[in-house]
């Protein structure tokens, strides 16, 4: 019973570190990454569909991504999507391809990021501390109808405990790798 209770707290901490990965991806750092463009969406017959779904996306070189709409009449449904998303990007298109061109990033733009990157890492924390009170609150639910001694209890704490302690530490490495990553120039 108690190694599901772990098991299942494993599990969901994980998934924030994941999903803190996932949301990384979308930060530029100068360089071409198809990944950037994943929280982009495309009016697509009137439902938003994310880019990928739409488009093949290809990193021809460092500061270049190359999008190919599978259907040509999206192609400007595309590029206005790419357009109008948080990125700053300009992209260009020749009626079948879009080129969207990575501009290097100001010192303005890349302390804006950090601080994006810095409240991304936070919710993430904040994640992880709400699966530790889950954890402990089922805990605490079991030790009250007796499923479970004190000292089961308490040994599972600690290892919540130590599993928090653990991905909260990863979030910050994450954290400082992503930090070295766009502030590079």
């Amino acid at each position: 019973m108690i190694n599901e209770v772990i098991k299942d707290i494993q599990h969901r901490m994980h998934g924030a570190i994941e999903a803190l990965h996932r949301e990384f991806k979308t930060l530029r750092t100068g360089r071409a990454n198809a990944g950037m463009l994943d929280g982009i969406m495309v009016d697509y017959y009137g439902t938003p569909t994310p880019i990928g779904q739409v488009a093949s996306l290809k990193v021809p070189e460092a500061s270049l991504i190359v999008a190919e709409p599978w259907d040509k009449s999206m192609v400007s449904a595309v590029e206005k999507a790419i357009r109008i998303s948080d990125l700053g990007l300009n992209p260009a298109t020749d009626g079948k391809v879009i080129r969207i061109p990575i501009p290097q990033l100001t010192e303005e733009r890349r302390k804006e990021l950090v601080k994006r990157a810095h409240h991304m890492s936070e919710e993430a924390r904040t994640a992880i501390r709400q699966v530790r009170r889950d954890g402990n609150d089922k805990l605490k639910k079991m030790l009250k109808e007796h499923e479970i001694s004190e000292d089961d209890e308490r040994h599972a704490l600690d290892e919540i405990q130590k599993m928090t302690d653990k991905h909260i530490d990863e979030v910050g490495s994450i954290l400082k790798s992503k930090e070295v990553d766009i502030m590079a120039v």
